[in-house]
C-alpha cells in the first residue's frame, strides 16, 4: 500500500504541476494557478500520516517505509526548484516569457551554483535522514529497523556526494577557454 501511494503521490505531483501551469498560462489565472501549486505539500502530509498509521498498526518497517521518508525529503528540498525548473521553460515557450536561466559554466559563479544545488541535496538528505530517525524511534527497540537504517546511510552518502561535488568546483574551479569573451567570470547569477 505504501509504494501504490508513493507511486500515487508522484503522479499527483505532476498533475497538480500541469493543472497550475495550465491554469497559470492557459486559462490566464495565476493567482489560481499558484494555488493549486500550493496544494501539493499535502501530498507528502497524506504520505507521511499514512506511513506513520502502517507502522503504528504493527507493519514491520522495510523498505517501502524508507521510500517513503526519502521521497518526503526529495519533495521538500528539490520540489520547489523543479517547480521554478518547469515553469521558466512552459513561460518562454507558451508565454512569451524570456528565455530560462542556463546555470553558469566558469569559475565562482559556477561553484556558488553548485553550492547552491548542494544545499537542496541537503536539504532533501536531511528530511530523510529526520524522517528516519523518527520511524526508528517510533517503531522502538523491539522492531527490525535495518532497512530504516539502510536508507539513513544511502541518504548520508548522497549528501557527501553532493557536498564533494560542490567542493570540488570550489577549489577546482573550471576555467572558461582561452579567448572566450561569452564567459567572462562575474558576479554569481541570482
Amino acid at each position: 500500500m505504501i509504494v501504490t501511494l508513493i507511486v500515487l503521490c508522484e503522479i499527483g505531483f505532476w498533475v497538480l504541476l500541469a493543472a497550475g501551469l495550465a491554469l497559470r498560462y492557459a486559462a490566464k489565472k495565476p493567482r489560481m494557478g499558484a494555488a493549486v501549486l500550493l496544494c501539493e505539500p499535502l501530498l507528502e502530509v497524506v504520505l507521511l500520516v499514512v506511513t506513520a498509521v502502517d507502522l503504528k498498526n504493527g507493519a514491520d518497517p522495510d523498505w517501502k517505509h524508507g521510500l517513503a521518508a526519502v521521497y518526503i525529503g526529495f519533495t521538500l528540498g528539490l520540489g520547489h526548484s523543479t517547480i521554478k525548473w518547469i515553469d521558466a521553460r512552459v513561460a518562454h515557450r507558451f508565454a512569451g516569457g524570456p528565455p530560462p536561466v542556463k546555470p553558469p559554466k566558469y569559475g565562482r559563479a559556477r561553484a556558488v551554483h553548485e553550492w547552491r544545488v548542494a544545499g537542496r541535496w541537503t536539504v532533501a538528505s536531511v528530511t530523510a535522514l529526520a524522517l528516519l530517525q523518527a520511524a526508528v524511534w517510533y517503531v522502538g527497540g523491539d522492531g527490525d529497523t535495518a532497512s530504516l537504517r539502510a536508507w539513513q546511510e544511502r541518504m548520508l552518502f548522497l549528501l557527501g556526494l553532493n557536498l564533494v561535488i560542490a567542493g570540488s568546483y570550489t577549489l577546482f574551479p573550471k576555467r572558461a577557454p582561452a579567448g572566450d569573451t561569452k564567459h567572462v567570470p562575474g558576479p554569481p547569477a541570482g
